[in-house]
């Protein structure tokens, strides 16, 4: 079975370090990108199954992004979660209202982060990775 693959855009290298660890370690691929402009890019190019995206992002930050993917044919459907260090108060409504299928707060508590990504995927990647106990 193929792996579903995450683009991960994040400008923290050591956070992109971890999420790739984990990610991988719950057995999906992993692509990143550090821009807002390579993240449109890379998602174009690998066409992943789920975007984790910071909002705070050098050349185009997290909203530019979300709006380059809603008005993308090839990648509106494709879920965001957006894990950011930015207020909640001001940013979650905003960027729920922008495309994204959740906010998460940095840092995301591993286990919550895992089910949201599992949830969003939909049921038959639920199915492929066990919920943790």
């Amino acid at each position: 079975m193929r792996r579903p693959k995450i683009l991960v855009v994040d400008d923290d290298p050591d956070l992109v370090r971890a999420l790739r660890l984990r990610l991988r370690a719950n057995n999906f691929d992993v692509t990143t990108a550090t821009d807002g402009y390579t993240a449109i890019a890379a998602a174009q190019k690998d066409r992943p199954a789920l975007i984790i995206l910071d909002l705070g992002l050098p050349v185009g930050d997290g909203f530019v992004v979300l709006d380059r993917l809603q008005n993308s044919d090839a990648l509106a459907g494709v879920p965001v979660i957006v894990l950011s260090a930015r207020d909640p108060q001001n940013n979650e409504e905003r960027a729920l209202k922008a495309g994204a299928t959740a906010f998460l707060q940095k840092p995301a508590d591993n286990d919550e982060l895992m089910n949201v990504i599992r949830v969003s995927l939909g049921p038959a990647n639920a199915q492929a990775a066990p919920w943790p106990s």
